[in-house]
């Protein structure tokens, strides 16, 4: 999900469109703090890890 959100970041940087940049900066915010409350062994819906 960060991986997505950071090419997505960058197309809409580069193509200047600014719908992808904020799809972008949402999927690594999100991506982010999945990341950060896997890391702490919390688990999320369910699942401690996502794979």
């Amino acid at each position: 999900m960060i991986a997505l959100g950071l090419i997505l970041l960058l197309a809409g940087i580069l193509l200047g469109i600014p719908i992808l940049t904020t799809i972008g900066v949402i999927l690594l915010v999100v991506g982010a703090v999945l990341m950060l409350l896997g890391a702490v062994g919390r688990p999320i819906g369910g699942r401690s890890h996502y794979y």
